[in-house]
């Protein structure tokens, strides 16, 4: 009898220790989508749902969803509960570039973020969730979580010199070489840190967001280099990419880095 009390006592205290975690995650973390259209609100609202079903301890968390046409998207997420939606439009003071809003959006995000948020979670209109994001949720240990690329693409191989884009990212953020390394997921090259940005978790407090706001209107505004190493769609393309894998080293110690596992 009392070895089935203890049980219980035990039961009760680790159900009230997850309900807690859970309480701390969700008051903790919040999730961004951006879209702009009728088209793209549905296809948010699938990507909410996916969170709302299988997210786990995370599956109540906040949701930001930023409009870059207000007028034409209303329909599919009225009724979601946790869900508030941002005008952007009159954020973006940059010229029409590739994922500009992306990151005029995670800079918003972050200047809106009370002290209680740790982790602003980046989900693209292409993510689904289909087991719990637990490693979203940064905690005290982590101040950023990424995927590396899935391929080398424009990253710059670790075994040579930085070509002239790099070496103009890293001017420009005032760097020298990259110290640190990954591996692309699919065809296995090993670069200078290069990170997928589909989806990714950041901690508002370290000024991340902003610093890469700041840094992609400099390199959009700076001819020289859209002229030369960035003249080129697939290196506008990845430029946002390439910036903020920069600057994750650059503002962090590398041991507050996450790096995602495959799944």
């Amino acid at each position: 009898m009392a070895l089935c009390w203890h049980t219980l006592r035990n039961e009760e205290r680790d159900k009230k220790r997850m309900e807690t975690d859970a309480a701390r995650q969700t008051e903790q973390t919040c999730f961004l989508l951006m879209f702009r259209s009728e088209a793209g609100e549905r296809l948010a609202r699938i990507v909410i749902e996916s969170l709302r079903a299988f997210g786990g301890p995370l599956r109540d968390c906040p949701v930001w969803a930023f409009l870059l046409d207000p007028a034409r998207a209303s329909r599919a997420l009225p009724g979601l509960e946790g869900v508030q939606c941002f005008p952007l439009v009159a954020e973006l003071s940059c010229p029409p570039y590739p994922f500009a809003e992306k990151v005029a959006a995670c800079a918003l995000a972050e200047e809106m973020a009370g002290p209680e948020i740790r982790s602003l979670v980046w989900l693209s209109l292409d993510c689904l969730i289909v087991n719990p994001p637990l490693l979203f949720d940064l905690g005290p240990g982590y101040d950023v979580a990424f995927r590396p690329v899935h391929h080398q693409n424009v990253g710059s191989p670790a075994h040579e010199p930085p070509d002239g884009f790099w070496r103009g990212v890293y001017r420009a953020l005032g760097i020298d070489d990259m110290p640190h390394t990954v591996e692309s997921f699919v065809d296995g090259q090993t670069l200078r840190l290069y990170f997928n940005t589909h989806c990714f978790a950041f901690n508002p407090a370290v000024g991340l967001g902003r610093a890469w706001w700041a840094h992609l209107k400099a390199l959009v505004a700076d001819q020289v280099f859209q002229a030369g190493p960035c003249r080129d769609e697939l290196h506008q393309i990845f430029l946002h990419q390439a910036i903020l894998s920069t600057l994750v080293p650059k503002l962090l110690a590398w041991e507050r880095v996450r790096l995602l596992p495959p799944e």
